[in-house]
């Protein structure tokens, strides 16, 4: 191992065409704007280094150690990070499209703006990440771990006396069309985001905030999004069939057209929702407080409306084929051509 390379080393050395400085010891070492594409720093330890404006494209950084280092701006294109340490790494605005970071710990790094479009981000620790206003388009982030952490760090911390968010901010964050199958994003920020036409299907949201954000489209089949809010989100055209709504916000959301068959959505706070001609067969909405909002149209075959909050409620048109609504509060509510055969009406008494 070189234990003690300068960057004036490592620079002589890459211009007389040498480019393997795997387990190196560079901690700290001063390398920012260098052009080093096409590089392998397998095992190398950059930890704390200077590597702002660095092109690094196509370099393996395979298991490298980058906790701390200075990277604003770096170029990464197509770079291998898979299972590297970048804790507390700063790559804001830096490009990483087409990079893989399988496995890598991203635990409270700052990659705000960066770009990370086709990303391989499988099963990387992205704990109290900052990725507000990051471009996330067709990234792969199945697996990955956002979820809102109460430590202040973790044992690879390298500035334990900083103070460090605890959740994962992706505020308006571009994710539009990416991966996130089975990601863990519990508490996490995504104000604003986009996330249309994006794969969470079985993903974890719950406690995410999630207001204003774009989800037109996107495929949300058995996601978690207990005590989540999309207060103002647009969902149209969604799939979020056997998910999991309970105590969530969804005041003034766009969810006409949803599939949320099958959908747990007990106590969720829903007035003046937009949900015509959404599928909510089997849904469960018992002391559900949707009132003012637009059903018309809606499928509600079936549906557990038990105790349910329907005053001034839009339910014309509404298919209510063997709703229950034993005690639900129907006070204004607008049911003109709504189907209500073998519906159980707020009296118990079962509509014929």
């Amino acid at each position: 191992m070189d234990a003690a390379l300068t960057s004036q080393d490592i620079l002589r050395r890459y211009a007389q065409g040498d480019r393997d400085f795997s387990g190196c010891n560079l901690s700290g070492i001063k390398l920012s704007g260098a052009n080093l594409s096409r590089t392998d720093w397998l095992d190398v330890n950059l930890s704390k280094a200077y590597l702002n404006s660095t092109v690094l494209t196509f370099a393996c950084l395979t298991r490298a150690n980058l906790r701390g280092a200075l990277m604003v701006g770096a170029n990464l294109c197509g770079a291998n990070l898979n299972q590297a340490s970048l804790s507390n790494v700063n790559l804001s605005n830096a490009d990483l499209h087409g990079a893989s970071l399988q496995g890598t710990t991203l635990f409270g790094a700052n990659l705000s703006l960066a770009n990370l479009m086709d990303a391989n981000l499988i099963d990387a620790d992205m704990r109290t990440i900052n990725l507000s206003g990051a471009n996330l388009g067709g990234a792969c982030m199945r697996g990955a771990n956002l979820r809102q952490e109460r430590a202040v760090g973790d044992r690879d911390e390298i500035d334990v006396s900083r103070k460090k968010r605890s959740i994962a901010s992706l505020i308006g964050a571009n994710l539009s069309g990416a991966d996130l199958r089975g990601a863990n994003l519990s508490g996490a920020d995504l104000y604003k985001a986009d996330l249309r036409g994006a794969n969470l299907q079985e993903a974890t949201l719950s406690g995410a905030n999630l207001s204003e954000a774009k989800l037109n489209n996107a495929h949300l089949q058995g996601v978690f999004l207990t005590e989540a809010n999309l207060s103002s989100a647009s969902l149209a055209g969604a799939v979020l069939n056997n998910a999991k709504l309970e105590r969530a916000i969804l005041i003034d959301a766009d969810f006409n057209g949803v599939a949320l068959n099958g959908a747990i959505m007990a106590d969720i706070k829903a007035s003046r929702v937009q949900m015509q001609g959404a599928d909510l067969t089997d849904a469960k909405l018992s002391r559900a407080d949707l009132s003012r909002a637009n059903l018309r149209g809606a499928i509600m075959i079936r549906a557990n409306l038990i105790e349910a909050y329907l005053a001034r409620t839009n339910l014309a048109e509404t298919d209510l084929t063997d709703a229950i609504l034993n005690r639900a509060e129907l006070s204004s509510a607008n049911l003109v051509g709504a189907i209500l055969k073998g519906a159980t009406l707020p009296d118990g008494k079962v509509h014929r």
